[in-house]
């Protein structure tokens, strides 16, 4: 359902993309109730990009975020979102890169910004009405037996979903808020 954007400048590894596409999916999809199969993450390579920043030719890294919003949404929720993604990032990529010469000047590895924006209207995704955010329950309960009957004719990636939220207990109303789930999913708070 979220569309996430990496613009990088710097050389990223395949390693390093798989654990970042791996942490934003995790850090996404149980901050709110998207299952992982909706969470969606690209790397575009903006090495050979002009880039401009206050009017001057500069090089950065950026990501950039297509996600539903909404009243279930509330800023501290975004804020907590981006600080995890940042956490991400500076844990992965970390700072500097190796220097090809002693002389050469440092690299900025550091992610510049991360954008959210709250746009999205209306989407299909897997041939599915996504729903608006806060609705992923009833939208869960609305489509199961699809679901289910993707699943069992042998989609791997319905397959994982549904057990993903059989695991997670996703249309089960436990009393338990995101980030309470956020924090048993990652072993934190109460949860370690």
């Amino acid at each position: 359902m979220p569309f996430y954007e990496f613009k990088h400048h710097i050389p990223l590894t395949v390693s390093q993309k798989d654990e970042l596409a791996a942490a934003i999916t995790t850090i996404h999809s149980t901050h709110f109730s998207t299952p992982k199969l909706f969470v969606n993450v690209s790397f575009h390579d903006v090495s050979q990009t002009s880039t401009y920043i206050a009017g001057q030719r500069r090089t950065a890294n950026h990501l950039s975020a297509h996600v539903r919003n909404g009243p279930s949404r509330s800023r501290k929720d975004w804020a907590y979102l981006v600080s995890e993604i940042q956490a991400a990032w500076d844990k992965i990529v970390g700072p500097g890169l190796p220097k090809v010469r002693r002389g050469d000047p440092e690299v900025d590895t550091s992610l510049r910004s991360i954008v959210l924006l709250g746009d999205m209207i209306y989407m299909t995704e897997l041939g599915f009405t996504v729903p608006p955010a806060g609705g992923d329950v009833q939208w869960l309960q609305e489509n199961w037996g699809e679901f289910n009957r993707r699943a069992e004719a042998g989609d791997e990636d319905f397959r994982g979903m549904v057990e993903e939220v059989k695991e997670r207990k996703l249309m089960e109303t436990d009393g338990m808020t995101a980030q309470q789930k956020l924090e048993e999913a990652l072993g934190w708070g109460d949860s370690a």
